[in-house]
């Protein structure tokens, strides 16, 4: 349900502790998403232990954290992530993992459908192998819906189908809808941002006006489809989607990534955004201390977006997507649903955006296994 004004205020000035968490837990990946928002590929040496990774589920514990979003690259690399998902599990701590499928084999899946407070987004970028090999490398497709099938045949129960909304496949709403529906899945849609190597592809992929315009309306009809906040520029349209309708980056999510540092949103990924580490005294004391967080915690400036009728509405859209198609952070949402986004870059001419860091892109992807 859409949150009310007194709430989202509430939420603005941050809470004790975030609602979700969302930990990137490797770098590591068998492929080479050309939209990747964390510009996965190459393990980084310097990721946490698996001492300090169960450390870290004990912290997220003790502060009583909803639930975790589990993602990289392809977390099931890790050689220890059932254990570490297991140990989440034994502290009530719920876990939704991201996947790519590749590594879900009839086994996996068993495993998986055994624990507990787990929910699994398998992903893909397309109703079709065309359209999501284009994003994700050839055979991905065939390999997503293997995994699907595993997790269906495991009895594992409503797994989730996650799509990022591009320009080809937003065109296939439909029928998205209808493979979850095939599945007994949920369908999560999510916003493509130009963050990691999705800064080289925004311009070419990110949904045109009318296409957003189209989507508002599609989700409007459609609840029960998730969007985990991603579409809150669009409320601008009129009712408010589902959801917080806010920029909840340092207020109720964060993002931990593989070598314990902490950024405000898991699509801000650059220094301008690092709050501190988790090796700097822990995960709640860069929550409650950093000046980054407090500061985003302020009552926001809304800019050029502050004589707009609608700004209450979608209040003034997503930071990330603002910042890494070089607008200043009182610009408009670059998306924004009257355009303004768009009379924005024209009139800056941007040429050079902030480039997301660190960069762990392989240059091919390796050979794809499901083991």
């Amino acid at each position: 349900m859409a949150a009310n004004s007194s709430l989202r205020d509430r939420f603005e000035r941050g809470l004790a502790a975030p609602i979700c968490l969302t930990w990137e837990l490797t770098y590591a990946c068998n492929l080479a998403c050309t939209h990747c928002l964390s510009s996965s590929g190459r393990r980084d040496p310097r990721e946490l232990t698996t001492a300090e990774a169960l450390g870290l589920i004990d912290e997220i514990s003790a502060m009583q954290i909803f639930y975790i979003n589990m993602g990289g690259g392809e977390p099931m690399i890790r050689s220890d992530f059932f254990q570490i998902i297991e140990h989440a599990v034994e502290r009530h701590v719920g876990v939704k993992f991201s996947t790519n499928g590749t590594r879900i084999d009839p086994a996996a899946a068993r495993r998986l459908a055994s624990m507990d407070y787990l929910d699994i987004q398998v992903s893909i970028d397309g109703a079709d192998a065309t359209t999501s090999d284009a994003i994700r490398g050839s055979g991905t497709y065939d390999q997503a819906r293997r995994a699907m099938d595993n997790l269906r045949d495991a009895n594992f129960g409503q797994f989730k189908i996650s799509v990022v909304m591009t320009r080809e496949s937003i065109e296939q709403l439909d029928e998205f809808e209808k493979l979850a529906q095939g599945y007994g899945a949920e369908l999560r849609l999510t916003r493509l941002r130009p963050s990691g190597r999705g800064v080289d592809v925004w311009d070419q992929l990110h949904p045109t006006l009318q296409q957003n315009r189209d989507l508002y309306k599609w989700l409007i009809n459609r609840p029960n489809v998730l969007t985990g906040d991603s579409f809150f520029h669009l409320s601008a349209l009129g009712d408010p989607l589902e959801g917080l309708n806010l920029c909840g980056a340092g207020r109720v999510v964060c993002l931990i990534d593989p070598v314990g540092n902490v950024y405000a949103c898991p699509f801000v990924i650059h220094d301008e955004f690092l709050a501190g580490s988790i090796r700097d005294g822990g995960f709640a004391k860069v929550w409650t201390e950093s000046e980054l967080f407090r500061s985003l915690r302020e009552p926001g400036n809304p800019g050029a977006c502050g004589s707009c009728g609608s700004y209450d509405a979608c209040r003034g859209g997503c930071m990330a997507a603002t910042v890494f198609t070089g607008l200043e952070m009182t610009d408009p949402d670059p998306e924004c649903v009257f355009g303004h986004g768009e009379t924005a870059l024209a009139a800056k001419r941007v040429s050079i955006r902030p480039t997301p860091s660190p960069d762990h892109s392989r240059r091919t992807p390796v050979a794809l296994t499901t083991r």
